[in-house]
């Protein structure tokens, strides 16, 4: 199991903007190795309550809450990575658990029994909340991004676009998806995420943008769009 700590900014910009930072924090910092020319595509399928209680406390900017999702990189993929995210205070804790494909389209079918075979402790706390609180698949998320990476305070530097989304369909490894925009295509989503503080050429590259922070999920854009859409 991974676990990271940390702070995280979102700022919403147009992709002329986008491209314009994108090429500053090229010159200043690592690019990722999986960044193409294009970027590379995240898909991730969010799971919540019966009762929609952690969408609800995202609205509601409730202090203390949290994500649950699943995460591939490519339909390909024979592996997925589960994760919880929960807010606390000013910063993100993040723990994930590579699960096997077999075990991921369980999950996503609302199978949670999996689970029990791994030996992290992490896997049993999802299993025990899953169950207990009665989570269920939701969305579907998929995007592409671009990502920049500094050694120093774990930063990290993210552009996410051609963002969008589906409710009718849990496959998480399917090719064959049809999915909606949840995201003005002429936009992006930039992310800064760091430990402890910002180093101060990137918070000046980061304040060129003159965009104001946004309190921003993927999930919550999505799930609005869904509900939007079920009218």
């Amino acid at each position: 199991m991974n676990e990271v700590y940390r702070q995280e900014k979102k700022y919403l910009l147009n992709l002329l903007d986008m491209e314009r930072l994108s090429s500053r924090f090229a010159q200043v910092m690592l690019s990722d190795p999986h960044n193409g020319a294009l970027g590379y595509s995240i898909r991730s399928l969010y799971f919540d309550t019966v009762g929609e209680r952690d969408y609800a406390e995202k609205l509601d900017g409730v202090e203390l809450r949290r994500k649950l999702r699943l995460r591939v990189y490519s339909p390909d993929s024979d592996f997925a990575m589960l994760e919880m995210k929960q807010k606390q205070g000013a910063c993100q804790k993040k723990r994930s658990l590579r699960v096997s494909r077999a075990d991921a389209e369980a999950l996503a079918a609302g199978r949670y029994e999996p689970l029990l075979r791994y030996e992290e402790p992490f896997a049993a706390e999802c299993y025990g909340m899953m169950r207990t609180r009665c989570y269920l698949p939701k969305t579907i998320v998929e995007y592409r991004r671009k990502a920049y990476i500094a050694k120093e305070n774990k930063i990290r530097v993210t552009f996410d676009h051609e963002i969008r989304a589906t409710e009718a369909s849990f496959a998480l490894f399917s090719r064959e998806l049809n999915l909606y925009p949840v995201l003005d295509p002429f936009h992006a989503i930039l992310e800064v995420k760091y430990n402890g503080f910002l180093l101060s050429y990137l918070k000046n590259l980061v304040s060129a943008a003159d965009r104001s922070e946004l309190s921003v999920s993927k999930y919550c854009l999505a799930r609005s769009a869904g509900l939007k859409f079920s009218l």
